[in-house]
């Protein structure tokens, strides 16, 4: 198993705290953002860790890390940044987003996940919004998730899928948000770099999913179109509270009394 950091990102809601650094480097309570995932990943027992840089990214200097530089992260975005470490796209991995941080625990949690892709789902996501001015809920990742009965089960049981993932699902249907972590094993990320490759093959500025063009899409985007061609993509949901998003300044400050562990 390794983990890939998408970490390219501007920040320009951050400012003036990312004025001088990569959105990742702003600490929360003494530590960056990107040093609690490293330490996050590590806890887990994950070693191989790969950051993908964009902005001011020579600052982010962590022992024992691979880093891949995104050259263009000023016109494409997280899913092309994603493919600059097209080279480590291979086996187990999982995947998360730079301006994030997490409870170790939900690393631990979703590496025993046996689904081929899990999404880490906060299914109390709205309480995360209360008060959130300065991030509006139609910016939020959120999901539609289908429940079925699983084979040879008992009735209650359910099976959850999954069905649809984005910015653009709307808060008046969503059963959670995703995080910005998720778990891919080796087959089904072989899938997926076929799906972006067929993409890809179309030409960058095409439209893509729900993006105006694979150049911006998002990772979600690449889910969608897996989604459409029956891949199954389960919802890991978890407590409420061990995560937090960092996207504005008003997520920073909160985050300073917010997040505990």
């Amino acid at each position: 198993m390794k983990a890939i950091i998408i970490a390219a990102g501007m920040g320009q809601r951050l400012r003036p705290y990312t004025s001088d650094r990569p959105k990742c480097m702003v600490e929360i309570n003494g530590r960056s953002l990107i040093q609690r995932q490293v330490d996050a990943y590590r806890a887990a027992g994950i070693e191989e860790i790969i950051v993908i840089r964009g902005y001011r990214g020579r600052q982010i200097q962590i022992p024992g890390i691979t880093y891949v530089d995104n050259v263009d992260y000023q016109n494409n975005n997280i899913l092309e940044s994603l493919f600059c470490a097209k080279e480590h796209l291979f086996g187990d991995v999982m995947i998360s987003y730079g301006d994030i941080t997490f409870h170790p625990d939900l690393v631990k949690n979703l590496l025993v996940q046996q689904a081929p892709i899990s999404l880490v789902i906060d299914p109390q996501w709205a309480q995360v919004y209360e008060g959130r001015d300065d991030h509006p809920i139609e910016q939020a990742e959120l999901c539609n998730i289908m429940s079925i009965p699983a084979e040879g089960m008992l009735r209650r049981d359910k099976i959850h899928r999954i069905t649809n993932v984005g910015k653009h699902v709307g808060a008046e249907r969503a059963e959670g948000e995703f995080i910005g972590l998720c778990m891919i094993n080796a087959p089904a990320l072989a899938r997926l770099c076929a799906i972006y490759e067929h993409a890809r093959l179309k030409g960058l500025d095409q439209p893509y999913v729900n993006a105006p063009s694979l150049r911006k899409a998002y990772l979600c985007d690449l889910f969608n179109d897996a989604i459409r061609r029956d891949e199954f993509i389960h919802p890991y949901f978890f407590e409420e509270g061990l995560w937090r998003e960092i996207d504005t300044v008003q997520d920073y400050e909160r985050a300073q009394t917010s997040v505990t562990w």
